[in-house]
């Protein structure tokens, strides 16, 4: 007898064997030029699946994400500690005409390079994608910003996630009808424009292994968060009306609605008749699935039938715990689930079996928790091997064992500010105590 579905994909994705499998990225050498998350969680994805991605960062300044967010542990901010995943970190003033020589150097060893600056800076610095085509004609280059790198927006335009959730038009079918447009609470612009960025990269790589070509890629913030808009557009075209906002209530699959219980809140979903029955079933309203009003999903969606029913279901659902209407879901057919926080994440056994949640013991920073890597592969799982380190940690690994500098060549290069480290600040410096391995005291 065939062994249960459920138990053979728990062995084949058994997170104790990810260690001892290949990584499915191994060999590939990606140069990262970016800063705070579009350029750089890009770069993550492919570190977390075996790329070997060297941060190149400007000495004493380093990346912005260093300094973000609401507290530091061992003079590291928290977000940075939770995005950079598995790179190299060297630093190097590409700013600099001797600087810029060195990074050519890099780039004609490496396969990727990913920069998120302002359109044609890196070209300006003499590392755009028409000069460094010349050194490496395979290399594939992704420039990240956010409105593109040509059209009538302009090159000078910044962008970061909340610019890219307003422009998008994402913020404005976001929220409630009485209040304005509200911004998601996660970097959503930025984290759909790294995965657009990653699996472009892969495409083109797939693409240079049939040709021996690489390629110029550009991704526009912007237009990769309203990829994401379904049919807002659709629905103008063929229509005249446009889409606004409806609170947590979807218009287009009803019911799905988030609805407070007595211990919280649960996102409830119907999108079939038959889920729907089963719904109304649990509700002990079995008839509101033969209500003309209700009876199809065409006739739900209509704006006076779905305020009704939504009241309904929350009138119903007020007086439940949010274990109740789960159960119910499960039992009748419907979806249903808790609106989990950070505190339910980090207590969950089933993320943590799965390294969903990652518990993370760093070779700095000691233990804490992370995002695991985002898609499970059988044979070459996706894994975290370290996070963040301080500016220049790896200079000896890049400059000495890649391009083969001479140690004075190295001493010259860092009295004349081309090559360096950290600068003695929070979320540069190493931990206090770091002696240069193993973890901090």
């Amino acid at each position: 007898m065939a062994q249960p579905y459920l138990d053979w994909t728990a062995a084949l994705f058994d997170p104790a064997k990810i260690f001892g499998k290949p990584e499915a990225l191994r060999d590939l050498r990606v140069l990262d030029l970016g800063t705070i998350f579009l350029g750089p969680t890009t770069t993550t994805y492919l570190a977390e699946y075996g790329a070997e991605v060297i941060k190149v960062e400007i000495p004493g300044v380093g990346d912005t994400i260093r300094a973000l967010g609401p507290t530091y542990h061992w003079n590291m901010s928290l977000i940075g500690l939770s995005e950079p995943k598995n790179k190299y970190f060297c630093g190097l003033d590409v700013r600099k005409p001797r600087g810029a020589e060195i990074f050519t150097r890099l780039v004609a060893r490496a396969d990727v390079l990913v920069e998120n600056f302002r359109a044609g800076t890196l070209e300006r610095w003499g590392l755009g994608y028409r000069q460094l085509r010349e050194v490496n004609p395979r290399l594939i280059y992704s420039a990240h910003n956010g409105f593109g790198q040509w059209g009538d927006y302009g090159t000078g335009r910044p962008s970061y996630d909340a610019i890219a959730q307003g422009e998008s038009g994402m913020a404005a079918i976001s929220g409630f009808p009485s209040r304005p447009p509200l911004k998601s609470g996660g970097y959503i612009g930025d984290y759909l424009g790294a995965v657009a960025g990653a699996s472009t990269i892969l495409a083109a790589l797939h693409h240079r292994m049939r040709t021996g070509e690489g390629q110029f890629i550009e991704i526009a913030q912007v237009e990769a968060l309203i990829r994401m808009l379904d049919w807002t557009w659709v629905y103008h075209g063929l229509t005249g009306r446009y889409r606004l906002r409806y609170g947590n209530a979807d218009v287009g699959i009803v019911p799905s609605d988030i609805v407070e219980m007595t211990d919280g809140f649960v996102a409830i979903s119907a999108p079939t008749d038959q889920a729907f029955a089963g719904l109304a079933r649990a509700m002990k309203q079995p008839d509101l699935a033969q209500d003309p009003r209700y009876r199809t999903q065409l006739a739900r969606a209509k704006d006076e039938n779905r305020e009704a029913l939504l009241k309904a279901i929350r009138d119903w659902a007020r007086g439940l715990t949010t274990a109740d209407v789960v159960a119910l879901g499960d039992r009748h057919g419907f979806a249903a689930a808790r609106v989990a926080s950070g505190k339910d994440h980090c207590a969950d056994a089933h993320l943590e079996t799965r390294r969903t949640l990652w518990r993370h013991d760093d070779p700095i920073y000691g233990r804490f928790p992370l995002y695991g890597p985002p898609a499970k592969l059988s044979a070459t799982p996706g894994r975290v091997k370290w996070t963040i380190k301080p500016i220049g940690a790896d200079n000896d690994f890049v400059f000495r064992a890649l391009l083969g500098l001479a140690p004075p060549e190295i001493r010259t290069l860092e009295s004349e500010g081309i090559i360096g480290r950290w600068a003695d600040k929070p979320g540069q410096k190493p931990p206090d105590g770091w002696s240069g391995e193993g973890k901090a005291l």
